[in-house]
């Protein structure tokens, strides 16, 4: 169990412990201030224990935190860096890992990109509750401008080292990771999936294409990895039209590629998030890799 971190705070704030615990022990403890790590916590039970508070209380209080340390540090969105050795600068992300996983049983990962002026975060918090039901582990890397994705800048090497670095953490199937990204961040997305075919086992793109004169791009990958297209039909920024000639230039070179073209909807991932989410599962689910998963370095 790591330090304990912002478990409990005045007027009923709760980072960690569940309102309905909190509510329990505030009626003992009116006047809990904050506790912010195991030491701390330790001294204060023993100062209860020498103002004569009853002893049921105090073990309630200690379970309670003890057992909610591992719930904040499990069941919340983590921003983490890391030193890319191929930049040799320090690079950002955010992630969220179930508190359900099994050690024994290697959970998926998506890798989720962002839309322009935005975070990694705005997509992770997006999946975080359909991820802690699922299983799932989700990450979300900033680009270096969050304006702007770019090549080489951002990708691949820098997910790529994203991702080893969670591997090393947590309990990853190598063979179901996956790839997602909204606007500026689908476009990066599906060029992504397409130079490291053979490292995401599927990608899912919402509202975003590629260039019509890319097909060489496509043409190169060294697999032909599975790929779901969402677009709204009233999104003004990438036009129905567009992710149909994505899917015709993908479809003519025998990639397995899925178009759903979403009625009503616009260029906003938040607004559909929930469903667009379950569709994306759904394609995801059962695809994996048929073979240890292979990262192609490029030199630029």
């Amino acid at each position: 169990m790591g330090p304990l971190k912002s478990l409990i705070c005045v007027g009923g704030i709760v980072h960690g412990s569940r309102p309905e615990k909190l509510e329990k022990i505030s009626q003992h403890f009116p006047t809990i201030s904050l506790i912010s790590n195991s030491k701390a916590l330790l001294n204060f039970i023993l100062k209860l224990w020498c103002t004569h508070i009853m002893k049921k209380s105090l073990i309630i209080l200690a379970i309670t935190i003890f057992a909610g340390a591992n719930i904040a540090y499990a069941d919340s969105i983590r921003k983490e860096t890391i030193t890319s050795q191929n930049q040799n600068k320090k690079r950002s992300f955010h992630v969220f890992v179930p508190n359900k996983l099994d050690p024994a049983t290697p959970a998926p990962l998506i890798v989720v990109l962002h839309g322009s002026g935005d975070s990694g975060l705005m997509p992770v918090k997006r999946w975080k509750d359909y991820a802690q039901a699922e299983g799932i582990i989700i990450a979300g890397p900033n680009a270096l401008d969050s304006q702007n994705w770019r090549i080489p800048d951002d990708a691949p090497e820098f997910i790529y080292e994203m991702v080893e670095s969670l591997k090393e953490k947590h309990p990853i199937d190598p063979r179901r990771i996956y790839l997602f990204g909204h606007s500026g961040g689908a476009i990066v997305a599906l060029y992504l999936a397409l130079m490291q075919s053979e490292y995401f086992a599927a990608a899912a793109i919402h509202a975003g294409a590629i260039r019509p004169d890319d097909g060489l791009v496509i043409d190169r990958a060294k697999r032909k990895i599975p790929i779901s297209l969402f677009v709204g039909t009233r999104d003004n920024l990438f036009p129905v039209e567009d992710l149909r000639q994505t899917r015709n230039m993908l479809g003519t070179r025998g990639f397995y590629v899925e178009l759903h073209e979403i009625r009503g909807h616009d260029h906003e991932y938040g607004e559909r998030s929930g469903l667009i989410n379950t569709m994306i599962w759904n394609f995801f689910r059962d695809r994996r890799l048929d073979r240890e998963p292979k990262h192609e370095l490029y030199r630029w």
